[in-house]
């Protein structure tokens, strides 16, 4: 399982990494080994507010579909288009090509709230 240490993780699979004044999200290279091929992704509009833990988008894959839920609150500044003619980006590259959203954040005193690349191994290793 890559799990880069710069990163930070939810316990739900997704990733977030600090960019400047805003953050790059996606999910992981566990969750998408998990889900199997991703054939579809819904992505939010640029412009839209997240809410921290509740849904921005959807993706689906040959074994199931999921909601990806906002691992902070913001403003979405970038959406990865990629995505829509090659959802498999997320398969081959979840850390760089298969990004999914890029947001401003509401408040960036959150991202201290989420795990390390450590903590996040130890979740998926006690699942």
């Amino acid at each position: 399982m890559n799990t880069p240490t710069e990163l930070k993780y939810t316990k739900d699979h997704e990733w977030l990494k600090v960019a400047g004044d805003e953050v790059i999200i996606g999910i992981t290279d566990y969750a998408q080994g998990e889900l199997g091929d991703i054939v579809y992704l819904e992505l939010p509009e640029i412009g839209i507010e997240t809410i921290r833990g509740e849904a921005f988008g959807t993706i689906e894959a040959v074994k199931a579909a999921a909601d990806l839920n906002a691992p902070v609150a913001g403003e979405v500044t970038a959406v990865n288009d990629m995505l829509v003619q090659s959802p498999e980006l997320i398969n081959q590259s979840p850390y760089d090509k298969g990004w999914i959203i890029r947001l401003k954040l509401s408040d960036p005193s959150v991202v201290d709230t989420l795990l390390s690349a450590k903590e996040y191994i130890k979740h998926v290793e006690a699942a």
